[in-house]
This record gives C-alpha cells, sequence and structure tokens, in this order.
C-alpha cells in the first residue's frame, strides 16, 4: 500500500503544520513509512504553500510526490493549481468555505472547514485541522486517534485543545461522497 497525498494553500493556513501532524501520526502511531516535503512561497503570509506526505507498508525510494491520490485543497488559488493535478478518480478534499467548484466531480469532497473553524471553534486558523480531521473519517488509513496523539506531539500546549476539537469535528462533520452527513 503506498498513499501518495498533497496539501495545499496559502501561507497562514498551516498547510506545513497539517502535513507534519500527518507524517507523525502515519509514522510514529500507525507504523507506516513516510516521507513529508514542503514549498512555499518568501511571503510569511498569503504565498502559496504545499506539503507533499507519501505513506506506505514498503520503504520508499522516491521521496516525491507525483500523482497524489489525496489532495488536501484550502484555498482557491491552491485549487486552481492542484485540484486536478492528482491521479484520476483521486481524493480531493477541498474546504468549501473558500472553494466553489463550478462542477465538483464525484471524488471530490467539500468540508466547510473555515466556516466549521469560526463559528465553533472562533478561529479559523484551526480549520487546517478540521480537514485533518475528515481525512481520517473519509480515507482512514490514518485513525483518528493518531491524529490526536500526533497533535499532541506537535502543538504548543496553549493550542492542543482547540486542535484536537478542530480533528473531532471535521471526522464527524464530513459529508460522504453521496451526500449524506457521516453516521
Amino acid at each position: 500500500m503506498r498513499r501518495e497525498i498533497r496539501i495545499a494553500g496559502f501561507g497562514g493556513q498551516g498547510i506545513i503544520l497539517t502535513g507534519v501532524t500527518l507524517a507523525q501520526a502515519a509514522g510514529i502511531y500507525e507504523g507506516f513509512e513516510i516521507t513529508q516535503s514542503q514549498s512555499h512561497g518568501p511571503e510569511a503570509r498569503g504565498g502559496a504553500a504545499r506539503c507533499d506526505v507519501i505513506i506506505s507498508t514498503e520503504p520508499i525510494f522516491y521521496p516525491r510526490v507525483r500523482k497524489p491520490q489525496i489532495q488536501i485543497v484550502m484555498s482557491s488559488m491552491a485549487f486552481e493549481r492542484y485540484g486536478m493535478g492528482g491521479e484520476p478518480g483521486g481524493l480531493v478534499l477541498y474546504n468549501s468555505s473558500l472553494i466553489k467548484p463550478s462542477s465538483p466531480e464525484p471524488h471530490w469532497v467539500g468540508i466547510p472547514a473555515s466556516q466549521i473553524a469560526e463559528m465553533e471553534l472562533d478561529n479559523v486558523v484551526a480549520a487546517n485541522m478540521v480537514m485533518l480531521g475528515a481525512l481520517s473519517a473519509v480515507d482512514p488509513i490514518v485513525g483518528l486517534e493518531a491524529m490526536h496523539r500526533a497533535v499532541s506531539d506537535v502543538m504548543p500546549a496553549a493550542f492542543r485543545g482547540i486542535n484536537q476539537r478542530a480533528l473531532k469535528l471535521g471526522h464527524e462533520r464530513v459529508v460522504c461522497r453521496s451526500g449524506s452527513p457521516r453516521a
């Protein structure tokens, strides 16, 4: 088994932190082989940001993502750049608070991550963890418990609680491909 995952958005959305958290959860708590790489513009906020994670049961000899099977897309700019660049039929989780695709594909799942984070956590920055929680519901290669443990490892103590709640909300609120709320 090998999953290539791309996480993309703009600086300030916690894209790199999302990838680091996912890699920690997959490698340390689920026991997979992992690689994680990142790319971002020179701007502190607002520039393009991307983080790629490979999760595998076998050794990873080439650490770059070529055609991701899973994409987590947090901004319209990232959606335009990467939304169609994955593996045909691959899963695309997109932040439907900021992205309105003209003709969504059946394998695209919209999660109003920014809205959930702002309305229920009073912190839009936690939208990245909402998306990570949604990923654990839609494709449970990395379980929610492993995600929670990784958040405890990588987050400063002051931010652990809100990010733990964001993971849980994303996991609970994801809408399945059929369009009905997850049971």
